[in-house]
C-alpha cells in the first residue's frame, strides 16, 4: 500500500537525522544540487512567512491565482491528516503514487547523508513543482524564515510577512524583535514584501531589513490599507481602490490576511485583475481556521448548537479568537474545548479567552502529537478549565442551555485528530476534500 510505503521512507529518512527541524540551509542545498537544483526552475514564487495567518494568506493567494485561470502550486505545513496536504500540484493534491516516487528518488540520491524530514519533504516539493507545469507557486515558510528550508528561493516575485507573535521561542528567540528578524530573513534584494498589522518592535525589524536590501516595503497603513464596507471591504494601494467581497475565511483577522494577499499579488507583477482578486477572496478555503464541523462529532452537540474548529495555538491566536468571541459570536454562548502542544505558552493563549467563554474544557486526544497534559492546561487557566479529559467527554458534559457554539482550539495537531474524528475530508483525490 502506497501510504504505508510513504511512512516507511519518512521513518528511514528520520533516522538519518532525528531532529525534525534543525534550522539550516546547508543540508538541503547539498541535496538540491544533487537533484539538479529544481528550485531554480520554478514558476514565479510568492513566499509567505509570519507567525499567524500564513496558511490563510496562502489560501487567498492560491484562490486569486486560480480565479485568474492560473495553474497554482502550493506548499504548506504542517499537514492535518496526511502528508499529501502539504503539496498541491497545479490545483490538485499530490497523489500517493507521485509522492512515493519522488521520496524513493530522493532517498536514493541522498544516499544516507544527514537530512531532516522537513528538508526531505521540501526537496520532494521542489522536484514535483519543477516537473509539473504551472504558472504560480505559493510557498509557505515552515518555521522562522532566514534558515527555513523554503528559503533556498533566490528571487521570488513577491514576499509576504503576516502577523508576528511569540511562538517557537526555543528556536527563534525570546523577544518579538528576535522572532521578527528570523521571519524577515525571507526578504530578498529588490523584491517587494507585503506586511500587515505588526507590533512596533516587529515592524521596526522588518522595515530595517527591507531598507537594507532595497526591497520595497508594502506596509498596511502606508503602501496599502483595507476598510470594511457594507458588503465586503475596500483595498487601496498606489494602483487605486478595489471594492472587494467579504473574505470567505471567518474572523476579523482575516481582513488583514486578505489584504496582505492582495498587496503581494498586485506587487508580484503577474497582472491579477480586480475580478480575479474579488473571486479569489470570496472563494478561498482553509481547514481548521474557524471551520464549522458538520460530520460525526458535530452530531454529538445538542440540536441548534454549532461545532467549530480553529488551529490557533499561540498568544496571537488567542487574541484573534477573542476578537471573534467579542464580535460576530457575541450573539450566543461559546464553550471552549482546549488542547495544547507541549512547549506552547498556554497561559498567554488562554488569558484573553477565559472571561469570554461560557465554559472552558481541557482535553488531550489519543494520538495527539506531543499533547500537553490536561492537568497542565487546567493549571494554566487558573483552575477555571474543567478536565474533559477528551473532546468526546467534554461534548457529552456540556451544560444544557440555549443554542450555543462549541469551539475546539489550541493546537494544529489536535485539529488533525478532530478532523479525522469528524470524518473530514469527505471526497477528492486520495479521499481528500479539495
Amino acid at each position: 500500500m502506497a501510504v504505508g510505503r510513504i511512512e516507511a521512507v519518512i521513518e528511514r529518512m528520520h533516522a538519518l537525522y532525528p531532529r525534525l527541524i534543525d534550522l539550516s540551509l546547508e543540508r538541503l542545498e547539498r541535496l538540491l544540487g544533487q537533484l539538479g537544483h529544481p528550485e531554480r526552475t520554478l514558476p514565479p514564487v510568492i513566499h509567505v512567512a509570519g507567525t499567524n495567518g500564513k496558511g490563510s494568506t496562502c489560501a487567498f493567494l492560491r484562490a486569486i491565482g486560480e480565479a485568474a485561470g492560473m495553474r497554482v502550486h502550493v506548499a504548506t505545513s504542517p499537514h492535518l491528516v496526511r502528508f499529501n496536504e502539504r503539496i498541491r500540484l497545479a490545483g490538485s493534491l499530490v497523489t500517493d503514487a507521485q509522492l512515493l516516487d519522488v521520496l524513493d528518488e530522493i532517498e536514493r540520491v541522498n544516499a544516507g547523508q544527514p537530512i531532516t524530514v522537513f528538508e526531505v519533504l521540501m526537496a520532494a516539493t521542489f522536484v514535483l513543482f519543477a516537473r509539473v507545469p504551472a504558472d504560480l507557486v505559493v510557498l509557505e515558510v515552515g518555521l522562522g524564515g532566514q534558515f527555513d528550508a523554503t528559503n533556498v528561493i533566490d528571487r521570488p516575485a513577491a514576499c509576504a510577512i503576516t502577523s508576528i507573535s511569540m511562538d517557537h521561542r526555543e528556536m527563534l528567540g525570546e523577544t518579538l524583535g528576535a522572532i521578527a528578524f528570523e521571519k524577515a530573513g525571507i526578504i530578498k534584494p529588490g523584491v517587494p514584501v507585503a506586511t500587515g498589522r505588526q507590533e512596533a518592535e516587529a515592524f521596526g525589524v522588518i522595515a530595517a531589513r527591507a531598507a537594507e536590501l532595497g526591497a520595497p516595503l508594502l506596509a498596511r497603513g502606508d503602501a496599502w490599507d483595507v476598510a470594511p464596507t457594507a458588503d465586503g471591504f475596500s483595498f487601496r494601494d498606489a494602483g487605486g481602490v478595489l471594492q472587494l467581497p467579504r473574505p470567505s475565511l471567518l474572523g476579523a483577522h482575516q481582513l488583514d490576511n486578505a489584504g496582505i494577499a492582495v498587496a503581494a499579488a498586485r506587487a508580484s507583477g503577474l497582472g491579477f485583475t480586480e475580478d480575479a482578486i474579488a473571486r479569489g477572496i470570496a472563494s478561498a478555503t482553509w481547514p481548521a481556521r474557524m471551520q464549522r464541523l458538520t460530520g460525526r462529532l458535530a452530531a454529538q452537540v445538542p440540536a441548534g448548537w454549532e461545532l467549530w474548529l480553529d488551529g490557533g495555538h499561540n498568544p496571537g491566536g488567542g487574541v484573534a479568537i477573542a476578537e471573534q468571541l467579542r464580535g460576530a459570536w457575541a450573539d450566543r454562548p461559546v464553550h471552549l474545548v482546549v488542547g495544547m502542544k507541549k512547549a506552547k505558552d498556554t497561559r498567554e493563549f488562554l488569558a484573553p479567552l477565559l472571561d469570554l467563554a461560557a465554559s472552558v474544557w481541557a482535553v488531550s486526544e489519543p494520538g495527539q502529537y506531543s499533547a500537553l497534559p490536561v492537568e497542565a492546561i487546567v493549571e494554566a487557566s487558573g483552575g477555571r478549565a474543567r478536565p474533559g479529559p477528551t473532546v468526546g467527554d467534554a461534548l457529552a458534559a456540556m451544560p444544557a442551555g440555549p443554542p450555543a457554539r462549541v469551539l475546539i482550539c489550541g493546537s494544529l495537531y489536535l485539529a488533525g485528530e478532530i478532523l479525522k474524528a469528524d470524518g473530514w475530508p469527505y471526497d477528492g483525490p486520495n479521499g481528500r476534500k479539495e
